[in-house]
């Protein structure tokens, strides 16, 4: 069968290679020009993770990752609460993204190549892309995340994501940045500040090329901030020259302006390790926060996965994993019937679990984001 995967981030490219190795021809097409290398973090070890590494003979990647056993919790004031927590292991984004990428031949993943519409026929689906060109597929993977244009085919008019009126704003940067009494405090352990309507957590992730060795790994923190209603939002998603995006500024586009606002707040809310991480943190991104869920998840000829199909707040650390479970139920229900049949078992499969999660993740959000 000749399937299309619209989207090349780890939902695609874990979908692609499990149908790959089912004997499908299968086909990536992914809008960014020049890739998404060098563009994620970590991310947290789960039950699916480590599945989809099995089921597609990368389990060695399971190892670039570092383990964190204690959680530092920080109070208003007095000495900050150190606990024992069961082994959490932090995997690199990049390390598992480069790995799945250069398991795709030559020709079967095509950067550069935006869809912009397309077409359900009865035996067919027809892409057409922003340069005029077209390609057609017996069925289409709509894996292009919260941006999604596969959806629109799947939801129709539905197909929007709602804001949830805050914001993460994010840091990456070489351990050894930071200074010797925020290392002392936040390495090796999950970390975490509440304050009304905001909190912040961080923890270490492998270095650029999955380097574990201390010295060698990055810190990672995500502050979550309010930025209520649509003028807020789009003020804070400005970049530096002065455009709004919809949902994120990657690193590099944050004004100078915005960070040292950022940097001044750090300093005067956060704990002092915490305003360490963000000051020293040289190019800061942004991740609007968003919810979504699919009514379908399938259409004929059409199937969604990853955040095409449910956009999950990351306080449940579940969207690899989402991803990677869609990715694993896809092929073992196309593994015996009918296109048609399977596409529905799927889809009966993944809602109920989709939409769990989101609940979830609406309720920690509510939680999490309250003034208490």
């Amino acid at each position: 069968m000749g399937i299309a995967v619209v989207g090349g981030s780890l939902a695609g490219l874990f979908t692609a290679t499990l149908l790959a190795q089912d004997g499908h021809d299968v086909t990536v097409y992914e809008r960014s020009l020049h890739g998404l290398g060098g563009r994620g973090a970590g991310f947290l070890g789960k039950r699916e993770t480590f599945a989809i590494l099995r089921a597609s003979g990368c389990e060695h990647v399971a190892r670039v990752g570092v383990i964190s056993r204690e959680r530092i919790v920080f109070g208003d004031a007095g000495t900050p609460l150190v606990q024992p927590m069961p082994p959490q292991m932090q995997i690199s984004w990049d390390a598992v993204y480069r790995v799945f990428r250069e398991r795709k031949a030559d020709g079967t993943y095509l950067p550069g190549k935006k869809v912009e519409h397309l077409r359900e026929d009865t035996n067919r689906v027809v892409l057409r892309f922003e340069d005029g060109n077209e390609a057609m597929a017996d069925l289409v993977i709509g894996a292009d995340g919260i941006a999604s244009v596969v959806r629109a085919v799947v939801d129709g008019p539905s197909a929007s994501n709602s804001y949830a009126g805050y914001v993460g704003w994010r840091g990456l940067l070489s351990e050894s940045a930071l200074p010797g009494f925020a290392r002392e405090e936040l390495l090796d352990r999950f970390a975490y500040f509440r304050m009304p309507y905001s909190h912040i957590i961080g923890f270490l992730v492998p270095g650029a090329g999955g380097e574990t060795g201390t010295g060698r790994r990055r810190y990672n923190w995500v502050w979550y901030r309010p930025a209520a209603g649509p003028a807020t939002r789009d003020g804070v998603l400005t970049d530096s020259q002065g455009r709004i995006h919809r949902y994120s500024l990657p690193p590099g586009t944050v004004s100078e302006r915005a960070r040292e606002r950022l940097v001044d707040d750090a300093r005067r809310l956060l704990p002092r390790s915490f305003a360490a991480a963000v000051e020293e943190t040289a190019r800061p991104f942004e991740q609007g926060i968003f919810d979504y869920e699919t009514e379908w998840m399938v259409s004929q000829r059409i199937a969604l996965v990853g955040d095409a199909a449910f956009v999950v707040r990351p306080h449940t650390g579940m969207g690899i994993a989402k991803a990677a479970a869609d990715a694993i139920a896809l092929p073992k229900h196309m593994s015996s019937v009918p296109l048609e049949t399977a596409l529905r078992n799927y889809a009966q499969e993944r809602i109920q679990a989709g939409k769990a999660v989101a609940a979830s993740g609406r309720e920690l959000g509510a939680r999490l984001m309250s003034p208490s």
